[in-house]
């Protein structure tokens, strides 16, 4: 796992100077702290830092092809290199390493960008063409390695943190005001976009060339819910342990100690049973709260014990708010999931004991786990007992009238659902997801700024994926637009920036590409069954997990951020939110949505998260 960057400048006849690709890279140390390198030619830089997994010794990046006509500086791992690697050889390629940064390299001299399509596994990649004169970076089809970008018309400079960018020298720190509307509707920015008007982020599953003519942008790779396959269940579970072993075992692939995160849930229970089936014992690694209602430390030190894994638990206690200055310059930008900060907790708690570690991340997106797909049926089948014009002119104006009950559970707040009932299945599903709704968000922004936005909807960035799903099935269109949203710019994104800030690597078999379209072309009545998530997963798991695991409630990785509002963190974050005024946000609205928290009449926490995380950045871009 590594830290790459460069800068492209077509028709520039000098060098790019070395010390400017050295202060980018410079800037992500944290990404790779074993090693670093350079190449510079006439309008071609490459900057990397490298964290030693394979091939400890002949790793060094950037690296070339035979002739040096072709470089390479790459982030990632690639599990199926050394099929890749036997294929090039055939092909008359002399290899100087084992690593699989190598294998991109001679792959591209036979495919072209078409070589993408043939990689197995997580990454960010940057490839010079030297005879072509051109700069090709690709991203990963699930988007678990990030990569930013700048092009003003005659220089184009790229990293895989802003951080990087904005060393190169010339940057605009010009707000994206459209971006900083998403990121109160979603708690994260959406690619393309950055918080930056003049950056952007290289969207999953696609590349990008750039040469004298300028960039173009192109996708290699979707996943597809429209072949699904009516097979014995029976069937669908034997196909999925087989693959999803080959994905597991794919990632033990090490020349340095490799562990796992373990929560004590379903997904994270299922890898470290199957890494336990070729190593033992696993290294295991979870995260506890005081609060009990948030904690599983409990279940997977029991869980662990089962299996014999050598496992490291810490509690996570309110200090952790002395993490939201590194989380914020980690990422870069306003990232208001609060589950940031056990994810950098568990991530330094694994890399004491190891480099590598194995995570459970994907099972809720593919197999229909969180609270809300089941939420969007049942509000679905109860949109259709009514007609459209009924639920556009009844329905929604009674659930902007009726009163907000805060206390009930959400299928029964009636002015939630009547509001969601109101509108299309992907507009309802964009309210429930939003942590400030559009009629919220025009009191947070202030006046002038959504006079600015004149219009805007951030809701756009889920129905433009929601009409591309491919599919009519409402649970699989919902699905695909997660895994297109939340899953790369806020799941995965949390991951990277938390283990890459300690300098881990984190590895996810549930998302291997290959298992997702096997998953995806099982009927979508397997996935969330009788108001069950993860039906055929849990059925799957059955003869490799106890039932204590398969039957344990749901928790997820949060963190008890209204508690520590009130309690422990209220001094720091009144200070943090209202020490300082700006001009885009509306002081007496937030004013007031804190005050009802601290009296408990509402719990404002995500929002008020998504204030101090944004107040914090914003605070640093200014200093």
């Amino acid at each position: 796992m590594c830290g790459i960057c460069g800068i492209f400048e077509p028709g520039r006849e000098a060098n790019i100077e070395c010390a400017t690709l050295k202060s980018m890279a410079d800037s992500m140390v944290h990404r790779g702290p074993d090693d670093e390198g350079f190449y510079s030619n006439p309008g071609i830089g490459l900057g990397f830092r490298r964290l030693s997994i394979i091939d400890l010794e002949g790793g060094h990046q950037p690296l070339s092809n035979e002739d040096g006509s072709v470089w390479i500086a790459f982030n990632g791992e690639i599990y199926n290199f050394e099929e890749l690697s036997r294929r090039c050889v055939a092909a008359g390629h002399r290899f100087r390493t084992r690593s699989d940064t190598e294998t991109i390299v001679h792959l591209y001299e036979e495919l072209g960008e078409r070589c993408f399509t043939e990689l197995r596994g997580m990454f960010a990649i940057a490839l010079w063409d030297g005879r072509r004169k051109r700069l090709v970076l690709a991203r990963d089809r699930i988007g678990k390695k990030p990569l930013f970008y700048s092009w003003d018309g005659r220089r184009l400079v790229f990293g895989s943190e802003i951080k990087a960018i904005k060393a190169a020298g010339g940057f605009s720190d010009e707000i994206d005001e459209q971006a900083l509307s998403d990121y109160f509707s979603y708690k994260y920015i959406p690619a393309p976009k950055t918080i930056y008007r003049h950056v952007h982020r290289l969207r999953p599953a696609c590349y990008l060339v750039a040469d004298g003519s300028g960039v173009r942008e192109a996708p290699y790779w979707d996943i597809r819910f429209d072949e699904q396959n009516d097979i014995p269940e029976a069937e669908w579970c034997e196909r999925f342990l087989e693959e999803y072993r080959t994905a597991v075992r794919s990632r033990l692939v090490s020349d340095v100690p490799l562990g796992a995160f373990l929560s004590g849930g379903v997904d994270s229970s299922s890898v470290v049973a199957l890494m336990t089936t070729y190593q033992s014992p696993v290294t295991t690694c979870c995260i506890g709260f005081r609060e009990k209602k948030y904690d599983e430390a409990d279940d997977a030190r029991e869980f662990a014990a089962t299996l014999g894994a050598d496992h490291y638990e810490e509690t996570v206690e309110p200090r952790a708010i002395d993490l939201v200055g590194k989380l914020s310059w980690h990422h870069d930008e306003p990232f208001g999931d609060s589950s940031a900060i056990p994810s950098y907790y568990v991530s330094s708690v694994a890399r004491r004991r190891v480099t590598v570690a194995l995570s459970g991340d994907g099972g809720d997106e593919n197999f229909a786990g969180y609270g809300r797909y089941r939420l969007a049926m049942m509000e679905n089948r109860m949109r259709a007992c009514f007609p459209e014009p009924v639920r556009r002119t009844l329905l929604r104006p009674l659930g902007n009238a009726y009163p907000k009950l805060a206390w009930a559970p959400r299928i029964f707040r009636a002015k939630s659902t009547l509001q969601s009932l109101g509108r299309s299945p992907i507009d309802g599903y964009f309210r429930e997801i939003s942590c400030c709704p559009p009629d919220m968000k025009e009191h947070l922004l202030t006046g002038d700024l959504v006079h600015r936005l004149a219009g805007y909807d951030s809701a756009d960035v889920v129905r433009e994926y929601y009409d591309a799903a491919g599919t009519t099935d409402l649970l699989s269109r919902i699905q695909y637009v997660d895994m297109k949203t939340y899953l790369p710019d806020d799941i995965l994104a949390k991951v990277d920036r938390a283990s890459m800030a300690n300098s881990l690597e984190v590895r996810s078999p549930l998302l291997d590409h290959k298992l997702m379209e096997l998953i995806a072309r099982i009927p979508s009545g397997l996935k969330l069954y009788n108001g069950c998530g993860k039906y055929i997963f849990k059925k799957a798991l059955e003869r490799i997990l106890p039932a204590s695991v398969l039957t344990r409630k749901k928790k997820g990785f949060a963190v008890p951020v209204t508690e520590w509002f009130r309690r422990d963190l209220k001094d720091f974050a009144y200070e943090s939110i209202f020490g300082a005024p700006d001009d885009l946000l509306n002081r007496r609205f937030v004013m007031d949505c804190w005050n009802q928290h601290q009296r408990g009449q509402r719990d404002w926490s995500a929002l008020m998260w998504c204030v101090l995380m944004f107040k914090t950045w914003h605070a640093g871009v200014r200093a």
